[in-house]
């Protein structure tokens, strides 16, 4: 019965790791050389070093094995297309080929809304029927990398070698969020976020330990398997109302500066083609990605995955920002 999570030091596989820990389920991590592994040994999860080029290591993590949680990628809005190609396109698919091989039951393949690619538009309501890839940008790899990644698994499905469930999050959030909440969390203490547009739009944004629980969910659910869930949202929330939670948790000063979703969106643009034009490692103040992520007026709905899995978000957007916030200093202190 054990289960095997890549991306475990990360946001989203340290949350599945907790939930399986709740219920009593054994886990398994593959993990990288050198990464710190310290709360995965504190939570009594096997570790397999490797990574997902590494097919021997592959194989041996996916011995006994009945369900993998496949949360690892290269995560970013920036950086050499041949990084999301090399650990998102082609490492799924030597684990989805390990996990054929070794004869596990279920694969649970974390992918995001934005496989969807980049529609927007005033009171647009996506759902799973919506087609992938539509509107990408030019150099919106991680997006291009999810919608091929899940394209190779789907094709694995249908050839039988996988029983797949595709698990669509949005934007993550939660303890252990390296990610993003530093960065944030300094710019709101400095006073320096802006509103995009009027604010009024709905955020797809979700607490990672309730995408963890959908998961499980699914991998319980033998009804689960051929589909795709979209775990994107823990409710109503708009992004003005979300900058000042997040403001107020933290003791910063509350966000009243707004800035036109267009201009934002046309300097985002114009400092990527800087940024390629002299093949910058460091990624721009900001990008077309992180301004739809946050600007955007359609919205994605998680409704699927509330009526056929029974999926509750069981942690609040006020829990958790608390939540989040308190990890945050405990790390500062440490710092």
């Amino acid at each position: 019965m054990m289960n095997l999570i890549t991306g475990a030091t990360g946001l989203l596989g340290s949350h599945v790791v907790e939930q399986l820990g709740l219920r009593g389920r054994p886990a398994r991590a593959l993990v990288r050389r050198n990464s710190d592994t310290s709360w995965l040994r504190q939570h009594g999860v096997e570790l397999v070093e490797g990574d997902l080029t590494d097919r021997a290591a592959l194989d041996r993590a996916c011995q006994g094995v009945k369900t993998i949680y496949h949360a690892a990628a290269r995560v970013g809005d920036w950086g050499p297309w041949e990084e999301f190609q090399q650990i998102t396109i082609d490492g799924t698919r030597n684990l989805a080929e390990a996990a054929a091989n070794a004869g596990v039951e279920r694969f649970i393949h974390f992918s995001s809304i934005s496989s969807y690619g980049h529609p927007d538009g005033e009171g647009l309501v996506l759902d799973e029927t919506a087609p992938l890839g539509v509107n990408l940008h030019k150099w919106s790899y991680y997006s291009r990398a999810k919608v091929e990644a899940e394209r190779i698994l789907w094709a694995m499905h249908e050839a039988g070698k996988i029983r797949l469930t595709v698990i669509r999050p949005s934007w993550l959030y939660g303890p252990r969020d390296r990610a993003t909440i530093f960065r944030l969390a300094k710019m709101l203490r400095e006073g320096k976020c802006k509103i995009l547009g009027d604010g009024q739009n709905r955020l797809n944004v979700v607490y990672a330990g309730n995408v963890a629980e959908a998961a499980i969910l699914a991998a319980d659910k033998p009804e689960a398997v051929g589909q795709a869930y979209n775990c994107c949202n823990d409710g109503e929330m708009k992004q003005k109302d979300w900058m000042n939670l997040l403001a107020r948790e933290l003791g910063a000063p509350p966000v009243t500066k707004h800035v036109p979703y267009k201009v934002a969106y046309n300097v985002a643009f114009l400092l990527e083609i800087i940024g390629h034009a002299f093949n910058l490692k460091k990624p721009p103040m900001v990008t077309r990605y992180a301004v739809w992520l946050m600007g955007r007026r359609c919205f994605f709905s998680a409704e699927k995955a509330r009526r056929e899995l029974g999926w509750q978000s069981t942690v609040s957007y006020e829990e958790g920002v608390k939540k989040t916030i308190a990890w945050l200093r405990e790390q500062e202190a440490k710092a």
